[in-house]
C-alpha cells in the first residue's frame, strides 16, 4: 500500500458493523415514528392485520390497504427485525447490506411484511446448512430474495386454494424458491456481468416465471391487483425531504470532507460489485444516498407522479443502491431515457408503471457509468418498454419486476455495446 493511500484511509472515518446497522435502524425508527404521528394509534394494529392478510401481487400499495400509519410502521418494524437478524448472524455490513436493508424498508410499503418473507429466508438458510456454509455469507441473498414473498401470500390467501392446503403448499413453495436462489443468482450474474445492479430481481424473475408457469398449468392463475394511492405528495414529500437532508447531514457529521470526496464516487462506473462504503467511506456514501434519493423524488414531482408506497419503495431502492453502484451521474441518463420513451410511446411519464420504470430502471446505471451517458439514455429508453412486457410472465409475484426486465436488457445491450466499442477501438485511424 502506498503512503498516500495509507494516509487517505487513516483520514477516512470508519464505522463498525453496529454503527452502520445503527444508521439503518435510525431511518427505520423514523418510519415508525412517522407512521404513529400521521395515523391514530387505534388504526395502526387493524391496519397491520390487513397488510399481513393482503395478497401482495403487484401493485399493492400498503397505504391503500391498511392506511398510511400502518404501512410505515410495517416497513420500519420489518427493517428493524431484519437488521437484528443481520447482527445475530454476524454479517459483515457494507454497501450491499445497506442496499438490501433499504430495499426491505422501501418494499415494506408494498409487498413485504412481517408474515410473508420468512419462507424465502428459511429456504436460503436451509441452503446454507446443506452447503455447510455460514448463513452470513448468504444473508443478502435471503433478504433480496424476498422479492418473491408475494408467492407465499398469494397461495395462502387465494380464494382458489383452501387454507388447509394453502399453508403447507405456500411454505413448501417458499422454502424451495429460497433454496434455489443462491446458486441461481450466482449463475445468472454472469449473463449481465454486473451491468444491472438488481441481480436478484433478474434471478427472482426467472425463478418466479417457472413457479407461476407450473401453477398455471394446474389452473391456478393469480388475479391482477392494482392498489395505488394519490393525494399525499405534500405530506410524503416533506417527510422524504427531511430524511434526505438528514442523510446528507449525517454524512457530513461522520466526515466533514464528504462533499469533496463525493467526486470520487461520481468517478466510479457503479458496475457490480461496487461497494461505495469500502471504496470511499460511509460519510460520502451517506451524502450520495441523500442526494440520489432527492433526485428520484424531484423527478416524480416534476412529471406529475404520485408519492405513495410503491413509489417511495422505488425511491428507497435508489437510496439503498447509492451505497452500492448508483450516483447522480449514472442514474440521470437512465431516467432521461425512460422519460424520452414516454414521449415517443403511447403512455405518459406520470403513468404509475412508467414512474416506477424511471426509478427502478436506474438499476442500469452502470451502463451509463461504464459506456457513457448516451448509452445510458438508450438503456433507459429500451427498459421503458421491457418493463411493461415481462410482468405477465411471473404474474406480478416478483416484486422486482423492473429488475427482471433490466436483467434482460443488460444481458443483451452490454455485450452489444462492448462489441461496438471494441470494433471502433480496433479500427485503424485513417491517415489524412
Amino acid at each position: 500500500m502506498s503512503a498516500s493511500n495509507a494516509t487517505l484511509q487513516e483520514a477516512t472515518p470508519e464505522l463498525s458493523n453496529d454503527g452502520l446497522l445503527g444508521i439503518v435502524a435510525l431511518v427505520a425508527v423514523l418510519f415508525v415514528v412517522f407512521g404513529l404521528v400521521v395515523s391514530p394509534p387505534g388504526d395502526i394494529v387493524p391496519g397491520l392485520v390487513k397488510i399481513l392478510l393482503a395478497r401482495d401481487t403487484l401493485i399493492t400499495d400498503y397505504i391503500g390497504v391498511g392506511g398510511m400509519g400502518a404501512a410505515f410502521v410495517n416497513a420500519g418494524l420489518l427493517t428493524l427485525v431484519s437488521a437484528g437478524i443481520y447482527r445475530l448472524a454476524g454479517a459483515k455490513i457494507g454497501g450491499a447490506s445497506i442496499a438490501c436493508l433499504m430495499l426491505v424498508l422501501g418494499f415494506g410499503l408494498f409487498g413485504k411484511n412481517l408474515l410473508n418473507i420468512w419462507p424465502i429466508i428459511g429456504g436460503v438458510y436451509l441452503y446454507s446448512l446443506y452447503k455447510q456454509e455460514d448463513f452470513a455469507a448468504h444473508i443478502n441473498t435471503a433478504f433480496f430474495g424476498c422479492a418473491l414473498a408475494p408467492v407465499f401470500s398469494e397461495i395462502l390467501f387465494s380464494t382458489a386454494i383452501p387454507m388447509s392446503i394453502g399453508l403447507p403448499l405456500g411454505l413448501a413453495t417458499g422454502l424451495l424458491m429460497g433454496f434455489m436462489l443462491p446458486p441461481a443468482a450466482a449463475q445468472l450474474f454472469k449473463a449481465h456481468m454486473g451491468f444491472s445492479l438488481y441481480n436478484m430481481g433478474f434471478t427472482a424473475g426467472i425463478v418466479g416465471t417457472l413457479v407461476v408457469a407450473i401453477y398455471k398449468s394446474y389452473g391456478f392463475v393469480p388475479d391482477p391487483v392494482f392498489i395505488w394511492t394519490t393525494g399525499n405528495n405534500w405530506l410524503l414529500g416533506s417527510f422524504l425531504t427531511v430524511l434526505f437532508l438528514g442523510l446528507v447531514a449525517g454524512g457530513l457529521y461522520v466526515d466533514r470532507a464528504s462533499l469533496g470526496k463525493l467526486k470520487e464516487i461520481l468517478a466510479l462506473s457503479g458496475q457490480s460489485p461496487s461497494d461505495f462504503v469500502a471504496l470511499v467511506g460511509i460519510g460520502p456514501t451517506l451524502v450520495n444516498m441523500g442526494v440520489t434519493g432527492a433526485i428520484g423524488m424531484v423527478y416524480v414531482l416534476l412529471v406529475g407522479g404520485d408519492l405513495n408506497g410503491p413509489v417511495i419503495g422505488a425511491i428507497f431502492t435508489m437510496v439503498g443502491f447509492a451505497a452500492y453502484g448508483k450516483h447522480p451521474k449514472n442514474v440521470l441518463p437512465i431516467m432521461v431515457g425512460v422519460f424520452i420513451g414516454s414521449l415517443a410511446k403511447p403512455w405518459s411519464a406520470s403513468d404509475p408503471s412508467i414512474v416506477l420504470a424511471a426509478l427502478f430502471g436506474t438499476t442500469l446505471a452502470p451502463i451509463a457509468g461504464r459506456f457513457g451517458w448516451y448509452w445510458g439514455i438508450v438503456a433507459g429508453f429500451v427498459h421503458s418498454s421491457a418493463a411493461q412486457a415481462v410482468g405477465v410472465l411471473h404474474g406480478g409475484l416478483n416484486l422486482y419486476n423492473n429488475g427482471f426486465a433490466a436483467g434482460i436488457v443488460a444481458s443483451v445491450l452490454a455485450p452489444v455495446i462492448t462489441a461496438i466499442q471494441w470494433r471502433k477501438a480496433d479500427k485503424p485511424e485513417e491517415k489524412l
